[in-house]
């Protein structure tokens, strides 16, 4: 297999040594100066491999990381100016740095969203050390999309459920159900 995952992941979740009672830390854009700070007051949630084609991935990685946060835990506390939307017409408003490109949180803006209230964050941003360590790779087969070989993905599935990374073409079951829940809700369907 010749395609790289992510540069956290490839050898292994090293990376990832989550503390417990960990109450978050800075993420930073990539520029040389003047660098986008986001303070994130919490510890993330739902850490995971993404491979649609939205997510901001670094240089030569074919999977995104990404986590949540609760919204009121993330304050762009350095060079706000230099964020812009990446795409307003999606459900994830996706602030990214002007200058470097880097993603810096995802915002959804629609109440009635599932996940209204969290803001997903790219802790591999950060120096910081603690944060939740990957648990699942979501949206799997979406990498064919962005040119990897159908032929490698039985390699990939195996190489991220090696790293204890169950694989979904969807999120996991647990975030499947709060979505289905919310649409329930929605619909006066909703059972208890």
């Amino acid at each position: 297999m010749t395609t790289q995952l992510h540069p956290k992941l490839d050898n292994g979740i090293n990376d990832y040594p989550e503390v417990k009672d960990f109450a978050g830390g800075t993420l930073q854009c990539l520029c040389d100066s003047n660098k986008v700070e986001v303070k994130i007051g919490a510890q993330t949630l739902h850490n995971h491999a993404c491979g649609c084609s939205k997510c901001w991935k670094p240089e030569g990685a074919t999977f995104s990381l990404v986590a949540v946060v609760p919204r009121e835990n993330v304050e762009v506390i350095s060079n706000e100016d230099k964020l812009a939307i990446v795409d307003e017409t999606t459900a994830i408003q996706r602030h990214f740095c002007t200058e470097c490109n880097a993603h810096m949180f995802g915002r959804i803006e629609n109440k009635d969203h599932a996940f209204y209230g969290l803001d997903f964050v790219h802790t591999e941003l950060s120096e910081d050390k603690g944060w939740s360590a990957p648990q699942f790779a979501a949206f799997v087969s979406s990498i064919i999309e962005t040119g990897t070989p159908t032929s490698e993905m039985d390699g990939i599935r195996k190489k991220l459920n090696d790293l204890g990374l169950p694989t979904y073409d969807v999120l996991s079951p647990a975030l499947m159900d709060v979505i289905a829940a919310k649409t329930a809700e929605l619909n006066d369907t909703l059972q208890k």
